[in-house]
């Protein structure tokens, strides 16, 4: 079982707050896609396994995406991989590109998952962060989706946004669970440099994120959909049961994936690799038959520290026996001794031979993380 992300760099407008690779020019699409078709045959072997159980479209902006070009990737990757019948197979979608016509042709695909990065229901914030759609197409977008028979739809969720206040945060998670969608992302606002946001605040045209509101909001967010019964299976995603992110719960279980596109990252157990940021580049190489990317072999410490980061972030907790099997006492050791201040703090809790965050502890993820690494002298 292993699964595949297809990394589609193009937007039609870049939202103040977004580092990822991307162009806002179309002209290279199609020179792009005989450059995608070209990777997935030269990286046809990267997998031990042939069996696809879960293919993700990313990006950028891959609702850009045309039928018949979508329809062109899938017959290209169904030559080298053998997609399971019951594959998970998410698209990510601008609310303003869903339109009825729009969804029908994305019905008439594989694809049988939706992921709408609608971020808020507000027209204040949607304007703060550059977004294209307003707050009536972000709803328009979910009920056309559920009307054209998508049953297995995510929605994206930004929190923390200098313009969103605790009470409109409510609203926006209320409005999300009138939509009754089945899988709800929701990420706290980060200032990234080279983004405009992050020039905005060192001009001083807009205020830094108030960390303390973040973590407000975070708190709101877990008991809202704690009442309403959502599973909160990673610190930023919650869905009702059985509609767990088949994709993004691979990554966090260290399962193997291959990523074509530029900037794409992959992942075989013992190393990873990540293709160039450019799209000229990632082209160029492809029409000389060349794949273009950096590779890092993973040392035990890394893969200790990868298991860490991943694993305490979900529900799943991290297993002292998997460390004692896959790494060196010294590992086991140094896991227990650092839990163990952690859970004093009542941070963290273990049942059986498992660790887990509290829902204080959620709050500090990313430190306890890294306490719990190992860096070597």
């Amino acid at each position: 079982m292993s699964g595949i992300y297809i990394h589609i760099p193009f937007c039609r407008q870049a939202c103040n707050y977004c580092d990822f690779h991307f162009s806002t020019s179309l002209k290279s699409k199609k020179d792009f896609l005989d450059a995608l078709k070209k990777e997935i045959v030269l990286q046809k072997d990267y997998l031990e396994t042939k069996n696809i159980s879960t293919v993700y479209f990313g990006g950028g902006t891959p609702s850009i995406l045309t039928k018949d070009e979508i329809l062109e990737i899938f017959h290209e990757l169904s030559k080298y991989f053998l997609i399971d019948t019951d594959a998970e197979i998410t698209l990510e979608a601008n609310p303003d590109d869903l339109s009825k016509e729009k969804l029908k042709e994305l019905s008439q695909t594989p694809i049988n998952r939706l992921s709408i990065g609608i971020q808020s229901f507000s027209d204040e914030d949607l304007k703060f962060l550059n977004r294209i759609h307003n707050a009536k197409c972000a709803i328009t977008s979910v009920l056309d989706a559920q009307s054209a028979g998508f049953k297995n739809i995510s929605i994206d969720l930004i929190y923390g946004i200098q313009t969103l206040t605790n009470k409109q945060w409510k609203k926006n998670i209320e409005q999300a669970l009138a939509l009754n969608v089945r899988h709800i992302s929701c990420y706290s606002l980060t200032v990234e440099p080279r983004t405009a946001l992050y020039s905005f605040i060192q001009k001083g045209k807009t205020k830094n994120i108030d960390s303390k509101k973040s973590a407000e909001q975070f708190e709101i967010l877990i008991n809202e959909m704690e009442k309403r019964k959502y599973i909160h299976y990673e610190i930023s995603n919650f869905c009702k049961e059985g509609f767990y992110s088949k994709h993004n719960s691979n990554y966090w279980k260290r399962i193997n994936y291959l990523g074509v596109g530029p900037s794409a990252h992959s992942y075989n157990g013992v190393s990873r690799q990540w293709n160039v940021s450019s799209n000229s580049t990632y082209i160029n190489s492809l029409k000389k038959n060349i794949l273009s990317f950096e590779k890092e072999v993973l040392s035990e410490n890394q893969k200790y520290n990868e298991y860490i980061l991943t694993s305490l972030r979900t529900i799943w907790g991290t297993d002292f026996n998997f460390v004692k099997q896959k790494f060196s006492q010294k590992l086991l050791s140094h896991l227990k001794k650092e839990a163990k201040i952690f859970m004093g703090k009542k941070l963290l809790l273990q049942a059986d031979e498992k660790i887990f965050l509290t829902q204080k502890g959620k709050l500090f993820a990313d430190k306890i993380a890294s306490d719990l690494f190992f860096i070597s002298d």
